[in-house]
């Protein structure tokens, strides 16, 4: 079983107060109807079964039209199995089955069909399930909402509600208070009108929020793809456990590829609704990129930023003017003379950085998010650089400066983040082989797996790639022969004696 932890980007610049919202309503919904659809459910089923034995047995019987309209839908949707039904060789389902197939008298057998149909209009019209699931053989308007917010059971709401707060909290500190709602709803109607496209005759009520947090990570795949994921698999009987590291753009495509086998092999047999998976993914994927090209979403990053940190700085005013306008040349020339003569300021070279993303001018766009990063950073604002960071790598980035990068890697470091911080030292120490971060890195890295994570197989790697870099090192040469000998002391001290028999 692979359960998600966390990802990267876990700090957002407000209070996720709509992924809140829309949770607390599913939980209280939850706990408003599970135990009366519990109680309502077996013998609702119980009553039309029997109604569809006893009039694919005997279709001269005559039913309201309630009952008839269930039918006839369910016969239209289902012809296979309406075969098997009428057929007078099938197994047999039930006791009342058994029963009803010993009546021969017309009189008793109308009785039967009478009865069965009043329980069908009266359990029908108190259910929850035919008010508000959603049904594809004939959905109801509200329950494209509805639906969204009724759950089978603890696992069922407790598993959407979790990816719900993974995908959704970003999400919503990306695109603000209106459009994220507006994009979570929509995501939810669509996914179950995509379900139903794939099951048109189905009547089976399908329920869950599932669909619409699909569609949240279709957009986290888009908005955010090379986002760390941390991932716990339990596996074995006792539940041993271990714990990674994945990349978006691979580990959600892969959930995207196991639902869409698992429809196509198992379709809706399995009870769960794989195609409203997939449907709400794509849809979510395919909206994120028009809300992303559309300008929609940096128009949402200004009127976030401008509740979160706001200035009355004229310039930066001026500049935020035009851009309302559309006059994003204008703006850009603002806050080029505004960010060369004033005092560095972190809003204007935000301000500067979307007016360019708008612009579609990816390298000015990364120098201008370099500067915020640098900004942050000197600010102490490390859980800003590190977001900063992930939007640089995410739009196309890939070599941070060399002073700034070391700069975030000792932050992850003081965050005691070692697993990130190694990881970001050697990928500096790659990138820049000759320049002096690049033995800086090698020595906090080689420093780190030694004596914060206890791998000295990886310690000796860094500090003997130190040794050979082609940085000049005359000065660190003592510090870095004393890394290689102790992580081949710690190397040596693990090594088992082996007995000779």
């Amino acid at each position: 079983m692979l359960i998600p932890l966390r990802h990267e980007n876990m700090q957002g610049r407000r209070w996720p107060v709509i992924s809140i919202a829309i949770m607390a309503i599913n939980v209280l919904a939850f706990l408003g109807t599970h135990w009366q659809i519990e109680a309502q459910n077996p013998k609702r089923s119980e009553v039309r079964v029997h109604i569809l034995l006893l009039a694919a047995m005997h279709p001269e019987l005559s039913m309201s039209p309630d009952a008839q309209e269930f039918v006839t839908r369910f016969k239209k949707g289902n012809p296979a199995v309406w075969s098997r039904a009428s057929s007078p060789n099938r197994e047999v389902a039930d006791v009342w089955d058994a029963k009803m197939r010993l009546v021969e008298n017309p009189v008793e057998l109308q009785r039967e069909m009478d009865s069965l149909a009043q329980q069908y209009t009266e359990l029908e019209r108190d259910s929850i399930l035919e008010r508000y699931a959603f049904i594809p053989a004939h959905p109801q308007p509200i329950s494209y909402v509805t639906a969204n917010f009724l759950h089978g059971g603890w696992l069922h709401i407790i598993g959407n509600m979790w990816f719900l707060w993974l995908a959704g909290a970003i999400l919503e500190d990306t695109w603000g208070r209106v459009i994220y709602p507006v994009f979570y709803f929509l995501s939810g109607a669509m996914a179950l009108q995509f379900y139903a496209w794939a099951n048109p005759g189905s009547i089976v009520p399908t329920l869950g929020a599932s669909g619409a947090v699909a569609a949240l990570m279709g957009a986290f795949l888009v908005r955010y793809p090379k986002t760390k994921i941390e991932m716990l698999w339990l596996f074995g009987f006792g539940f041993r456990s271990y714990r990674f590291h994945a990349r978006a753009y691979w580990l959600l495509p892969l959930w995207l590829g196991m639902e869409i086998f698992s429809g196509a092999i198992f379709g809706s047999s399995s009870g769960v609704a794989h195609w409203a998976h997939v449907g709400g993914f794509v849809f979510g994927a395919v909206a994120a990129v028009g809300l992303r090209y559309s300008g929609l979403e940096h128009v949402a990053n200004q009127a976030i930023e401008a509740k979160v940190s706001w200035t009355a700085d004229p310039a930066i005013v001026q500049a935020t003017e035009k851009m309302d306008q559309g006059n994003l040349d204008e703006a850009i020339a603002v806050l080029q003379t505004h960010t060369a003569s004033a005092i560095a300021s972190v809003d204007a070279w935000t301000l500067l950085s979307q007016l360019y993303w708008r612009k579609n001018d990816i390298p000015k766009y990364h120098e201008a998010i370099i500067k915020v990063c640098q900004l942050h950073l000197k600010a102490q604002n490390v859980d800003a650089a590190w977001q900063d960071f992930g939007e640089y790598l995410n739009s196309g980035g890939e070599r941070m400066p060399a002073s700034t990068w070391l700069d975030l890697c000792r932050a992850a470091e003081g965050q005691q983040n070692f697993e990130r911080a190694v990881e970001e030292y050697d990928k500096l120490a790659q990138a820049y082989p000759k320049e002096r971060q690049s033995l800086l890195a090698l020595m906090a890295a080689g420093r780190l797996s030694q004596t914060k994570l206890n791998r000295p197989t990886e310690a000796l790697r860094f500090y003997k790639a130190a040794a050979n870099s082609l940085v000049p090192h005359v000065d660190w040469e003592m510090n870095i022969q004393g890394g290689i000998r102790e992580a081949e002391k710690a190397l040596s001290a693990t090594e088992t004696p082996v007995a000779n028999s």
